[in-house]
Order: structure tokens, then sequence, then C-alpha cells
């Protein structure tokens, strides 16, 4: 018993103590589920799983001739294009306006992350409310300014940028709060020395790494929208907001489903968030 209590005594060691729980679920909820799709991506397999036919590379085949799923892809890029730059670009604005420590900042800085704390589906059911055709209070303040009903939720075109705002509204606190975090460390001696576009010139080269940071989670999590899409229009008008993990739920548990098609769609997203992932990080090393 002392031997063993004498081995893990060592900070070295008794971290591993420390981290196995986190480690342990990893494993169990990630890394098994991982490889699991991995190899059903080549059976076809009912919801029901108690069959399971290979079938070897016919679903990826069937995905990329698939238009449901291009176009999933294509919503996935747009929603991405729109939510990333707003997210990696407008917070860190609004960071340098509220990374000193005064009460104003502080109040502000809550008032920003209060929706990061709340659950998806209450802020969807939430902002459907708000934005109703019927009794949404937008579309009152709109009507009563002349400009006619909108249908924010179910017309095609501007579905996708209302889902982009209520996704953005939802997370881009947690993107500010890091990013003040990071510019509160930056040393006071080097504002010292600079006189003309301090906030150019050393804040933003001061946290670049903070920046590919939350480029590269705020690409990772665009990519994976699921959630408000689910609440708010799942996937409507006509498929215009369907996201890429959208159809992959659909096709692995509707009346039609086929968990093998929807392990390789699966497959082929992750792909592209890890190729996207890998040019992301070794830009931020190179820059390093």
């Amino acid at each position: 018993m002392e031997k063993i209590k004498r081995y893990w005594n060592k900070p070295s060691r008794s971290a591993y103590l420390f981290i196995a729980p986190s480690i342990v679920l990893l494993i169990l909820f990630s890394i098994i589920p991982l490889i699991m799709a991995f190899g059903l991506s080549f059976f076809d397999v009912p919801i029901t799983m108690n069959h399971a036919t290979f079938i070897g590379w016919d679903n990826f085949v069937e995905a990329f001739h698939d238009p449901r799923f291009i176009n999933s892809l294509k919503v996935t890029a747009i929603f991405t294009g729109i939510e990333v730059p707003v997210q990696v670009f407008g917070a860190l604005i609004i960071a340098a306006f509220i990374s000193k420590n005064n009460k104003r900042n502080k109040f502000l800085r809550a008032v920003y992350f209060l929706p990061v704390i709340c659950s998806a589906t209450v802020i969807g059911i939430m902002w459907r409310m708000i934005l109703h055709s019927n009794i949404g209070f937008i579309t009152a303040v709109l009507q009563s300014m002349g400009l006619g009903k909108i249908n924010f939720m179910n017309t095609p075109g501007l579905t996708i940028f209302v889902i982009s705002f209520i996704s953005i509204w939802r997370s881009f606190g947690i993107s500010a709060i890091i990013y003040v975090t990071a510019i509160q460390q930056v040393s006071p001696s080097l504002y010292e020395a600079g006189k003309i576009l301090q906030f150019v010139n050393i804040t933003v080269p001061s946290i670049r790494p903070t920046f590919w940071y939350i480029m590269m989670t705020r690409f990772a999590g665009a990519l994976q929208i699921f959630d408000i899409i689910y609440v708010t229009t799942n996937g409507g008008p006509n498929y215009t907001t369907e996201s890429t993990v959208s159809y992959i739920y659909s096709r692995a548990f509707s009346s039609n489903s086929s968990m093998g098609y929807a392990s390789a769609m699966s497959v082929v997203l992750f792909i592209i968030i890890m190729f996207i992932t890998v040019l992301m990080y070794k830009r931020m090393v190179k820059e390093d």
C-alpha cells in the first residue's frame, strides 16, 4: 500500500488520477462512437441494428450523388460563412471596448454571456415566438412601421440569415469573454510604448493564439450546427436551412432510416472539419 501511495504521490503521476474521469467519458462518448461510425459507414444497417450487410464504399458514393446531402453542405457553408466572421471579428471589437475592469464593463460582460448559459431549446422557442408571423413582437413592430408582414421562419433566402443571427446571438458571449481574458493578459508596458493604432499594432498581435483558437472552435461548431435549426425551422422551408448534421439526423432516425448511410455522411463531415482544423492549426503554428 505504501509503495502505491509513494508512486502516485508525485505530481506528474497523480495528475493522471484527476483527469481519468474526463478521459473515460471522452473514450465512451467520443472515441468509441467515432470508431463505430467509421465501421458502420461500410454497412447497410437499419435503425434497429439487428442485422448489417457489408456494402463497401456504396454509402459514400450515394452521399456524393444525393442532392439533399449536397444541398445540406451548401447550407452549412453559407451558415459558417455568415457566423464565423461575425463571431471572430465582431467579438474582438466588442471585447476591446469591455476589457477594462469597471462596473459598466462587468455588467456588459454578464449581459453578453447570459445567452451562452441558456438552453438551445429555450432560445429557439423564444425566437420563434418573437419572430412569429402572426403573434411575434418584431413582426408587429414592423407592421406598425408600414413594412408589412414578414415571415422570418418560412421565407427561402431569408430564414438562413435569421438562423445565423440566432446562433450568433446565442454564442457571441463566449467568444467575447475569451477575447477579454486574452486582452487583459497583454502587458501594460506595451501600450505605454505605442501611441498610434494600439489596438491593431499591439493588441491583435499579442492575442493571436486566442484569435486562432476562437477561429478553429467557431468553424468546427458552425459546421456542426443542429440544435437551433432543429428547434426553429427543422430544415425548412424546402430544406433551405437544413444543415449537414440535420440531414444526418433525419436519415438516421426517420422512417426511412439508414444508420450506415448516416454514418458515411458523418465521416465525410468529420473529414471536412478535420481538414479545415489542421490547416488552421498549421497556420497558427507557423505564425507563432
